[in-house]
C-alpha cells in the first residue's frame, strides 16, 4: 500500500473491496454485522509513523484499547510496536500476542492492587503513575517482591485538546494525571521510596486532536518542567508523549503524521530524552471498516431512513461522540440519498449516521462505514442481546476469521437461574 493512503478499502470491477478481498464475499460467508482490517493498512500506517519519528528511534507502545484484538496487536508487535495498556486484562491480551514485557507501559488512573501486582511480575518497562496513593502502594509491593519498578509520573499540563469533552483528559478538571503544580513534590516523594525508580514523565492530552497547538503548549510545559526537575539533581530518561492525533472520519483535516512528527521533534529533541509514544486511533481507526446489510428503508414525510442490522451496539461513537463517519456503498454506483443510517436497537441515539448523503441501498444490499477500526468493536456491547460481530482480517488476497461471531448462547452462559425461582 502507498504509505500516503489513508487505507485499502477501494473499489475493483464495481465492488467495495479490502485489499484483494471483495467485501461481498465476506459478507456472504461470514454474515453481517461485520468488521473487516486491512493488514497492509495497518502496518502501513506504523512504519509510516515510525518513519516520521525515525531520528528519534522512539519506542512506538500501540494503545490496546483503541482495538484489542490478539491479532491487531500480534500484527504491530511484528513491526517492532509495543503496547500501551490500562488494565490486566490488556496487558495479558499484549503479552499473548508477542509484545515483549519491557515494551509495555501501563498507564490508567485507577489500577488495582492485583493489576500492579500483575505488572511488576511480567517486568514491564513503565508505570505511569496517576495518582499520589498509587506510588506509595506500587512502592510497598515492589518492596516486598525485592524489584525496582520504573515509572513515570502522568502529567496534567492543563492544556485544553480542543476535542470532544469526553475524550479530552489534560485539563485542571479531568480525572487523568497529576496536577502539574504538584509535578516537583511527587518527583521528589518517588525519590525518597524504596521500590520505585522515577525516571520518566508521561503527558497525554486528549484522542482525536485535529489542532497542533495544544501539543506545542502542552509539550512546552512539560520541557520546563524537565528542566527544573533536573536542576534539583533528578535524572529524566524518557518523555512519553502519549497520542491522540487525530483522523479523518468524514470531513475533518487533522494534521499530517509528518507535521505532528515535526511538533514532538522540535520540543523533546533539545532534551535528551528518549522518547515513547502511545499512538491508536492514527493506527487503527482508518485500517477497518464495518458492513452491514440494509433490513428496510422508511420515509416518513420528507425524512428518510436505511434500516441496517448494524447498531450502536456494534458502532457506539455516534451515539457516545456526536461522531461522524463515511458511509459508503459495497456496490459502487449506487445513488445516494440526504437521511439517516439506523440500526435494530431500540434506543433514538442508535444511528450510524443522521442527516448525511448516504447510500439508497435497498432491503438485501450491503452498505460500508468506514473508520470503524478504534473505539468501535472494543467498546461494543450486547446491549438489546445482541451478540457481537464477528472479526476479519485481510492480508492480501487471504482473509482470515480473527474473531467468530458471538452465538445466542453465549450471551447468558455465565448466568444463574436460582433454585427458589425454580
Amino acid at each position: 500500500m502507498d504509505p500516503d493512503q489513508e487505507h485499502a478499502f477501494s473499489y475493483r470491477q464495481g465492488a467495495l473491496h479490502a485489499e484483494a478481498v471483495s467485501l461481498d464475499a465476506l459478507a456472504d460467508e461470514h454474515g453481517t454485522p461485520l468488521f473487516v482490517y486491512s493488514h497492509a493498512t495497518l502496518t502501513g500506517r506504523f512504519q509510516r509513523l515510525r518513519g516520521a519519528f525515525a531520528p528519534l528511534e522512539p519506542l512506538v507502545a500501540y494503545s490496546v484499547k483503541a482495538n484489542p484484538s490478539l491479532a491487531v496487536i500480534k500484527s504491530l508487535a511484528r513491526e517492532g510496536a509495543g503496547a500501551d495498556v490500562v488494565s490486566v486484562g490488556e496487558l495479558e491480551r499484549a503479552l499473548r500476542a508477542g509484545v515483549p514485557a519491557d515494551k509495555v507501559v501501563f498507564s490508567g488512573v485507577g489500577k488495582r492492587r492485583d493489576e500492579l501486582e500483575a505488572g511488576l511480575a511480567a517486568g514491564i518497562r513503565c508505570f505511569n503513575v496517576e495518582v499520589a496513593d498509587e506510588l506509595e502502594l506500587l512502592s510497598q509491593l515492589a518492596q516486598a517482591r525485592g524489584v525496582v519498578a520504573p515509572i513515570a509520573f502522568r502529567v496534567n499540563p492543563d492544556v485544553d485538546a480542543k476535542t470532544h469533552r469526553h475524550i479530552t483528559v489534560g485539563r485542571k478538571i479531568d480525572k487523568f494525571g497529576v496536577p502539574f503544580e504538584q509535578a516537583v513534590a511527587l518527583y521528589r516523594r518517588a525519590a525518597e521510596l524504596p521500590g520505585v525508580d522515577p525516571r520518566g514523565i508521561d503527558c497525554h492530552i486528549g484522542s482525536q486532536l485535529t489542532q497542533l497547538d495544544p501539543f506545542r503548549q502542552a509539550l512546552a510545559r512539560i520541557g520546563e518542567l524537565v528542566g527544573g526537575l533536573r536542576e534539583q539533581g533528578r535524572v529524566i530518561d524518557w518523555i512519553d508523549v502519549g497520542g491522540g492525533l487525530g483522523v479523518r472520519y468524514r470531513d475533518e483535516t487533522p494534521p499530517s503524521i509528518e507535521d505532528y512528527a515535526a511538533v514532538v521533534r522540535d520540543a523533546v529533541s533539545a532534551l535528551g530524552c528518549e522518547l515513547v509514544l502511545e499512538p491508536g486511533r492514527i493506527l487503527a481507526a482508518p485500517a477497518g471498516v464495518l458492513v452491514t446489510e440494509v433490513l428496510y428503508r422508511k420515509q416518513v414525510g420528507e425524512k428518510r431512513f436505511v434500516i441496517v442490522d448494524a447498531a450502536m451496539t456494534d458502532l457506539p461513537r455516534p451515539a457516545l461522540y456526536d461522531a461522524r463517519h463515511d458511509v459508503w456503498a459495497v456496490r459502487e454506483g449506487t445513488p445516494s440519498i440526504l437521511g439517516d443510517v439506523v440500526g435494530p436497537v431500540c434506543e433514538s441515539g442508535d444511528f450510524l449516521a443522521r442527516q448525511e448523503q448516504v447510500p439508497d441501498a435497498k432491503a438485501g444490499e450491503r452498505i460500508c462505514v468506514l473508520g470503524a477500526g478504534a473505539y468501535c468493536q472494543s467498546m461494543a456491547s450486547t446491549y438489546n442481546s445482541r451478540p457481537r460481530a464477528a472479526e476479519v482480517l485481510v492480508v492480501g488476497e487471504a482473509a482470515h476469521v480473527i474473531q467468530r461471531r458471538e452465538r445466542l448462547d453465549e450471551l447468558w452462559a455465565r448466568e444463574r437461574i436460582p433454585e427458589a425461582l425454580a
